[in-house]
Protein backbone atom coordinates (compact mmCIF):
# COMPACT_ATOMS: atom_id res chain seq x y z
CA UNK A 1 0.00 0.00 0.00
CA UNK A 2 2.54 2.19 0.36
CA UNK A 3 4.22 1.90 -2.40
CA UNK A 4 1.12 3.18 -4.37
CA UNK A 5 0.67 5.88 -2.22
CA UNK A 6 4.43 6.48 -3.28
CA UNK A 7 3.55 6.30 -6.94
CA UNK A 8 0.52 8.30 -6.85
CA UNK A 9 2.77 11.60 -5.75
CA UNK A 10 5.29 11.06 -8.40
CA UNK A 11 6.15 13.64 -11.36
CA UNK A 12 6.88 12.01 -14.47
CA UNK A 13 8.55 14.33 -16.89
CA UNK A 14 8.38 14.35 -21.10
CA UNK A 15 11.51 16.87 -21.65
CA UNK A 16 11.60 19.52 -24.90
CA UNK A 17 13.25 17.95 -27.41
CA UNK A 18 12.01 14.40 -26.37
CA UNK A 19 9.27 12.62 -29.13
CA UNK A 20 7.38 9.38 -28.30
CA UNK A 21 4.73 8.00 -30.77
CA UNK A 22 1.84 5.85 -28.88
CA UNK A 23 -0.11 6.07 -25.89
CA UNK A 24 1.04 6.96 -22.36
CA UNK A 25 -0.79 5.72 -19.16
CA UNK A 26 0.76 7.11 -15.89
CA UNK A 27 -0.19 7.20 -11.91
CA UNK A 28 0.25 10.90 -11.07
CA UNK A 29 1.46 14.14 -12.60
CA UNK A 30 3.25 14.55 -15.71
CA UNK A 31 4.89 17.28 -17.46
CA UNK A 32 4.93 17.05 -21.03
CA UNK A 33 7.91 19.91 -22.67
CA UNK A 34 8.22 17.38 -25.32
CA UNK A 35 5.54 15.92 -28.57
CA UNK A 36 3.51 13.26 -27.75
CA UNK A 37 1.81 11.63 -30.62
CA UNK A 38 -0.72 9.75 -29.11
CA UNK A 39 -3.02 9.57 -26.03
CA UNK A 40 -2.51 10.48 -22.60
CA UNK A 41 -4.79 8.77 -19.44
CA UNK A 42 -3.36 10.30 -15.40
CA UNK A 43 -5.18 9.93 -12.81
CA UNK A 44 -3.08 12.80 -11.69
CA UNK A 45 -2.38 16.90 -13.11
CA UNK A 46 -1.10 16.67 -16.86
CA UNK A 47 0.89 19.86 -17.56
CA UNK A 48 2.09 21.09 -21.03
CA UNK A 49 4.81 23.23 -21.04
CA UNK A 50 5.27 26.06 -23.52
CA UNK A 51 7.48 23.91 -25.74
CA UNK A 52 4.76 21.12 -25.16
CA UNK A 53 2.81 19.31 -28.04
CA UNK A 54 0.10 16.09 -27.77
CA UNK A 55 -1.29 15.47 -30.98
CA UNK A 56 -3.95 12.81 -29.14
CA UNK A 57 -6.82 12.71 -26.76
CA UNK A 58 -6.01 13.51 -22.82
CA UNK A 59 -7.93 11.88 -20.06
CA UNK A 60 -6.63 13.13 -16.14
CA UNK A 61 -7.99 14.82 -13.31
CA UNK A 62 -6.40 18.64 -13.59
CA UNK A 63 -4.30 20.17 -16.76
CA UNK A 64 -2.92 23.39 -16.98
CA UNK A 65 -1.96 23.93 -21.26
CA UNK A 66 0.90 26.32 -21.31
CA UNK A 67 1.62 24.76 -24.91
CA UNK A 68 -0.01 23.09 -27.66
CA UNK A 69 -2.83 20.12 -28.23
CA UNK A 70 -4.63 18.72 -30.92
CA UNK A 71 -7.19 16.14 -29.99
CA UNK A 72 -10.07 15.94 -27.38
CA UNK A 73 -9.46 16.83 -23.80
CA UNK A 74 -11.07 15.03 -20.95
CA UNK A 75 -10.27 16.60 -17.34
CA UNK A 76 -12.55 15.18 -14.36
CA UNK A 77 -11.51 19.23 -12.18
CA UNK A 78 -10.35 21.67 -13.44
CA UNK A 79 -8.64 22.86 -16.89
CA UNK A 80 -6.21 26.07 -17.10
CA UNK A 81 -5.67 27.56 -20.70
CA UNK A 82 -2.68 29.78 -20.02
CA UNK A 83 -2.41 33.38 -22.53
CA UNK A 84 0.07 30.91 -25.29
CA UNK A 85 -2.24 27.99 -24.80
CA UNK A 86 -3.31 26.29 -28.42
CA UNK A 87 -5.91 23.73 -27.82
CA UNK A 88 -7.78 22.55 -31.29
CA UNK A 89 -10.11 19.78 -30.39
CA UNK A 90 -13.17 19.43 -27.91
CA UNK A 91 -12.68 19.36 -23.95
CA UNK A 92 -15.33 18.34 -21.51
CA UNK A 93 -14.58 19.38 -17.93
CA UNK A 94 -15.72 20.16 -14.68
CA UNK A 95 -14.57 23.52 -14.36
CA UNK A 96 -12.81 25.66 -16.79
CA UNK A 97 -10.21 28.82 -16.69
CA UNK A 98 -8.86 30.44 -19.76
CA UNK A 99 -6.74 33.70 -19.78
CA UNK A 100 -6.55 36.11 -21.80
CA UNK A 101 -4.46 35.12 -25.55
CA UNK A 102 -5.50 31.57 -25.02
CA UNK A 103 -6.60 29.82 -28.70
CA UNK A 104 -9.55 27.53 -28.70
CA UNK A 105 -10.76 25.97 -31.33
CA UNK A 106 -13.83 23.29 -30.54
CA UNK A 107 -17.03 22.89 -28.53
CA UNK A 108 -16.80 22.96 -25.06
CA UNK A 109 -19.53 20.97 -22.77
CA UNK A 110 -19.60 20.81 -18.83
CA UNK A 111 -22.17 17.33 -18.59
CA UNK A 112 -21.15 14.49 -16.40
CA UNK A 113 -22.73 12.22 -18.55
CA UNK A 114 -20.71 13.12 -21.53
CA UNK A 115 -17.51 13.57 -19.85
CA UNK A 116 -18.06 10.10 -17.94
CA UNK A 117 -18.89 8.97 -22.14
CA UNK A 118 -15.33 10.26 -22.95
CA UNK A 119 -13.51 8.71 -20.49
CA UNK A 120 -15.24 5.16 -21.19
CA UNK A 121 -14.39 5.15 -24.56
CA UNK A 122 -10.85 6.75 -24.66
CA UNK A 123 -9.72 3.84 -21.95
CA UNK A 124 -11.47 1.48 -24.62
CA UNK A 125 -9.21 2.99 -26.95
CA UNK A 126 -6.52 2.87 -24.98
CA UNK A 127 -7.36 -1.07 -23.91
CA UNK A 128 -7.43 -1.50 -27.65
CA UNK A 129 -4.35 0.13 -28.76
CA UNK A 130 -2.40 -1.66 -25.79
CA UNK A 131 -3.87 -5.06 -27.21
CA UNK A 132 -2.79 -4.36 -30.40
CA UNK A 133 0.99 -2.96 -29.28
CA UNK A 134 1.39 -6.58 -27.30
CA UNK A 135 0.39 -8.59 -30.36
Amino acid sequence: MAKFAEMENSINTLSKGTVIKGSVSAVGDFRMDGTLEGNITLNGKLVVGESGLIKGNIVCQNAHIIGHVIGNISVKELLSLSGTANVKGDILINRLSIEPGATFSGTCRMLDEVRKENEMKAAAEQAEADKNNAK
